[in-house]
């Protein structure tokens, strides 16, 4: 309840008064009401909403929880004091902040007590960025730009030297920060080559003094920079947030180490920089080894060394004693090298006699195989087969002839057969109308009318003069009356 004192001083000295009246008008331990928890949780809740519905109030988050529920829960803070906070999902998701520890924050909400705990609280309706909240919002914003550009990526980050032998410190040549670093390198590497390299570390002439310090490091051309400051606030350490450092650091082609602040502290320099380091001495104790384990194990080196090459030294003493012993007379090398000559020239006389056999016996077969595949005979076998396939082409040129002959004679008695000519011959012919439509009986016909009649050798024109429907050939055949004579 310290913070709820701090805060509402007016309800605190209201509940007191109360406390004091009844007291002094003599009420008896009967006459008194006595609560429940329950009840006087809820009574305090109400006064409490009632007396503070809507608030503004700035501070530190702590404690942030975000659990499934998608309920925020945290604690806001200042140098002196805390209260619980509670913004629920439908007020969260209106925020346009990402909440995160150490963030200074402005909320507005109302007060209440969570009867369940009996414990004071702000239920939280909206929530912005105050002061170094402000300044937080701005570092995430460029590192994801810097990050998503691949500044911070380990593949183009450089390895330190193992022993480097000349370092540049970019810091403020007052700073405690270089006295810590300077007396490290005394007690580990004092042989160590060291160049300040001096800027302002903040302020509004800070990042000029700095991008201008780097550079100025960058041409001694030394085995690493080192880039440090010693702690502050976020706002004494927010030049090395700027976005033009950062990408300073990250064109250097030399390694850059970042140390600024304490271990809680970290910067843009940090993520761009080779490798980072919590605080000052940390970095000097990392770029530098140790100078006595140094000394140690140079010497541990000299030592095997030395083991090492008296052992060969001893081992090739003992070969050059074997190889001593080993020598034989060189009588002995000519007499062994004739033998072997000897033996060689017999071999390759022996292996020139077979080979000499085997060539003959491969002339041979290939003679014969010659003589089998002679040109005349091959010519005189090919006239045989021309001989006999023009014989075949013959008769069967002959027997085509006389099929289509033969196919040709039954296609002329065909035709014959078919043919109107030699009806027409007997006496008959074909009647057409003026349409040349051929006319085959006498129900189409009518007096007057003017068919033709092909005959065998000719053709005429004629006027129907009288239509029989139904007359047999008999009756057609028989003489006609002359219409002239009747009309006599």
């Amino acid at each position: 309840m310290i913070a709820a004192w701090l805060l509402y001083p007016h309800f605190m000295t209201d509940l007191f008064s109360s406390n004091a009246g009844t007291a002094s008008a003599g009420i008896t331990a009967d006459e008194k009401r006595v609560l429940s928890v329950t009840d006087l949780n809820r009574q305090a809740r109400m006064t409490i909403e009632q007396r503070f519905n809507q608030i503004w109030v700035s501070g530190e988050l702590s404690s942030f929880a975000r659990p499934s529920s998608g309920h925020w829960y945290f604690t806001l803070k200042d140098a002196k004091a805390q209260v619980r906070c509670a913004m629920f999902a439908n007020a969260n998701r209106r925020a346009r902040l990402q909440p995160a520890n150490g963030q200074q924050v402005l909320l507005r909400g109302r007060v209440s007590l969570y009867e369940g705990r009996g414990e004071f609280q702000i239920i939280v309706d909206h929530m912005e960025p105050a002061g170094e909240g402000a300044l937080r919002a701005a570092f995430d914003a460029l590192k994801r730009q810097l990050d998503a550009e691949g500044l911070f990526d380990s593949a183009r980050k450089r390895a330190l030297p193992n022993i480097p032998a000349h370092v540049a410190v970019v810091t403020s040549p007052t700073g405690a920060a270089l006295k810590d670093v300077l007396s490290v390198w005394q007690r580990r590497y004092p042989a160590l080559d060291v160049t300040v390299v001096p800027t302002a570390v903040q302020g509004s002439e800070a990042e000029a003094d700095i991008l201008e310090a780097l550079q100025r490091a960058a041409a001694l051309t030394p085995d690493l920079i080192l880039l440090t400051r010693g702690g502050g606030s976020m706002e004494d350490l927010w030049v090395f947030n700027a976005e033009s450092i950062a990408r300073s650091i990250a064109a250097l082609e030399i390694p850059v180490v970042s140390a600024i602040g304490h271990e809680i502290d970290v910067t843009i320099s940090d993520f761009v920089a080779d490798l980072r380091a919590p605080t000052p001495s940390a970095a000097a104790e990392l770029i530098v080894p140790d100078g006595e384990e140094l000394r140690q194990i140079i010497s541990g080196q000299h030592r095997r060394l030395l083991i090492t090459l008296r052992a060969q030294l001893r081992e090739r003493r003992l070969s050059l004693d074997k190889l001593a012993l080993g020598l034989v007379n060189p009588q002995r090398h000519y007499q062994q090298a004739a033998q072997r000559l000897d033996d060689l020239s017999g071999r390759l006389h022996r292996a020139a006699i077979a080979q000499t056999m085997a060539y003959q016996s491969q002339l041979r077969d290939l003679t014969k195989r010659l003589h089998t595949q002679r040109p005349d005979r091959k010519l005189q076998a090919l006239r045989g087969n021309l001989q006999r396939t023009q014989a075949q082409l013959k008769q069967a040129v002959q027997r085509s002839i006389d099929r289509r002959r033969q196919r040709a004679g039954e296609t002329s008695r065909m035709l014959s057969n078919l043919s109107p000519l030699p009806t027409l011959s007997r006496g008959y012919a074909v009647l057409r109308d003026r349409d040349s439509t051929v006319l085959s009986d006498a129900s189409g016909l009518s007096a007057g009318q003017h068919i033709s009649a092909q005959l065998r050798d000719g053709r005429f024109i004629a006027e129907v003069l009288q239509v029989d429907v139904g007359a047999t050939l008999n009756q057609a055949l028989e003489p006609h009356p002359n219409p002239s004579d009747e009309k006599g």
